[in-house]
């Protein structure tokens, strides 16, 4: 399909820099079969059935972009050096971009302050691989000391990332350390909604998808058949694969919040629409034309133009209503992108 079918005109001051406040004071954009309407992500305890099940995404977002000098290799001074992490490979190990990239070679050893140094082990143009010496101190522990939020791009250009992103870009559900973007849908939840929801009879459930660096990458070519995805890491345990199961045999609706968990949950699925057990890398591209077999219902934030992200969105409920619907967040004010308001998405049939 041309790319530029999912093109769109977004005034700048729609793009949201900071988050809403309480959470679950966002708006949600309800996108139904048969219309749309206006309503906050508090509204989800009246759309909710009991035997519904919602499945999130606890990926933790690590404080990824670090700061360093690289030793002076004559008698010049320190070169300073900024790397984002992007995509773990294990041991310490991480492959990063680095800035100014020509100022690297493999050898340098880049000091970032405290307990946390880096040697170069390879570079290839802007990125490179890191190999991490936390002198003793956990991994984790060590970037959490010096690290900052890795904000998406079009939040980074107009502002510096402060204290107070490192609980705002973290969702309620976050636990599991390894990616260096939030999931975005999962920001506008609460504890107290999670317990009103759980009141509604709806069924709370967690996997596990790693965001790269990726996800911000834009399309760059005219046609969707030409876009290479990104790979990106993802766990379903068999338990909860079974729990996903037996909802959907009961008659409850799968509701996944986020893209995230949507793309790991059709990365897990058999042709029939049963989960199977998933522990694998997944590098899965939805565009419209693409069948679904688990989600019912789609909770995520509104997209870039041009994105993969609503490629999916328009996969899920179709071109022209999410056009429709864009149109109509874009005049009401809504809020876009990853601190912006939510978008309820109801499968097209």
């Amino acid at each position: 399909m041309r790319v530029d079918l999912f093109d769109f005109e977004l005034p700048q001051e729609r793009i949201a820099i900071v988050p809403a406040s309480p959470r679950d004071s966002a708006r949600m954009l309800h996108v139904k079969t048969d219309g749309i309407a206006d309503q906050t992500i508090r509204d989800l305890t009246e759309i909710i059935r009991p035997g519904d099940i919602l499945v999130s995404n606890d990926t933790k977002v690590i404080p990824a972009q670090l700061f360093g000098k690289r030793p002076s290799r004559a008698d010049g001074e320190p070169v300073s050096i900024e790397a984002t992490l992007h995509r773990d490979i294990g041991n310490n190990c991480w492959r990063a971009f680095v800035r100014p990239a020509k100022r690297v070679k493999a050898g340098d050893v880049i000091e970032f302050g405290g307990s946390l140094s880096a040697e170069v082990i390879e570079r290839n143009q802007a990125e490179a691989v890191l190999q991490f010496d936390t002198r003793g101190v956990p991994f984790e522990q060590a970037i959490e000391n010096v690290g900052v939020m890795p904000l998406p791009p079009y939040i980074a250009r107009k502002r510096a990332a402060g204290d107070e992103d490192k609980s705002s870009y973290q969702t309620v559900f976050a636990s599991e350390p390894g990616s260096v973007a939030a999931p975005t849908a999962g920001l506008h939840f609460t504890p107290e909604l999670l317990e009103n929801l759980k009141a509604c009879g709806a069924t709370l459930l967690s996997i596990t998808l790693h965001v790269g660096a990726g996800t911000f990458l834009p399309v760059s070519v005219d046609d969707t058949d030409s876009h290479k995805m990104h790979s990106e890491w993802g766990e379903i345990t068999p338990k909860q694969a079974q729990t996903i199961n037996d909802c959907k045999a009961r008659g409850g609706r799968i509701i996944a919040v986020g893209t995230t968990s949507l793309r790991l949950l059709e990365s897990a699925a058999n042709q029939d629409g049963t989960v199977k057990p998933f522990a694998d890398e997944t590098d899965i591209f939805i565009t419209p034309g693409y069948k679904f077999r688990t989600a019912d219902i789609l909770l995520t934030n509104f997209h870039l133009p041009r994105s993969t992200l609503f490629m999916l969105v328009c996969a899920f409920a179709g071109i022209e209503k999410m056009k429709h619907a864009y149109k109509h967040a874009i005049e009401n004010e809504y809020r876009f992108y990853s601190y912006g308001d939510a978008c309820l998405l109801e499968r097209e049939q």
